[in-house]
């Protein structure tokens, strides 16, 4: 699988829906993102802390491609790098389509392994109204769709930068395919 290119990095101190796009971010192994509000070794998504806040964090890093937002403008809605909570907001990994365990090497030194797909939630219809409908769906089969992104934990820390290359490392075979996290 070939790589692509790092689009915007964004982080928020505070919980909000939205995370403010930044020059940089700093990513710490076994962590997160420095200063993010979920970052930390065990969960920080409010809903998982209230069920067990000793659960291991695997949403450390949130990212989404950009292509999303394309997709999303054909119908209408506006969706810039930061506006769904992503930490990172790539162009040219079709992220989705990963498997379970791969790497991602972000710029010169960081790694994120990837552990499974966000799970949208209402909040993105508070963000904009119509907009959850697109982020899940059912394919031919009746399966559920999720397309707002993918979560990973920090393997190796590391300064991310809009424009940083992301090569890809597909972890051994059988791939396991996403699931939710």
């Amino acid at each position: 699988m070939t790589g692509g290119t790092v689009r915007a990095v964004s982080s928020n101190p505070e919980y909000s829906f939205t995370k403010p796009n930044r020059a940089s971010v700093t990513l710490l192994a076994g962590l997160g993102v420095e200063g993010d509000v979920h970052a930390g070794e065990t969960v920080k998504h409010r809903s998982r802390v209230a069920k067990d806040p000793t659960q291991p964090n695997l949403r450390q890093v949130h990212l989404i491609h950009e292509e999303l937002f394309a997709e999303v403008a054909a119908e209408g809605f506006a969706v810039r790098p930061g506006d769904l909570g992503e930490n990172i907001t790539t162009v040219g990994v079709d992220l989705l389509a990963l498997p379970t365990g791969t790497l991602l090497r972000l710029g010169a030194d960081a790694v994120v392994e990837v552990t499974g797909l966000r799970n949208p939630c209402v909040q993105i219809d508070g963000f904009q109204d119509g907009l959850l409908k697109r982020m899940v769906h059912r394919d031919e089969d009746g399966g559920l769709v999720r397309k707002s992104g993918i979560m990973g934990v920090v393997r190796a820390g590391g300064v991310v930068r809009p424009g940083d290359p992301i090569a890809v490392e597909l972890p051994a075979a059988p791939h396991r395919p996403l699931e939710k996290v």
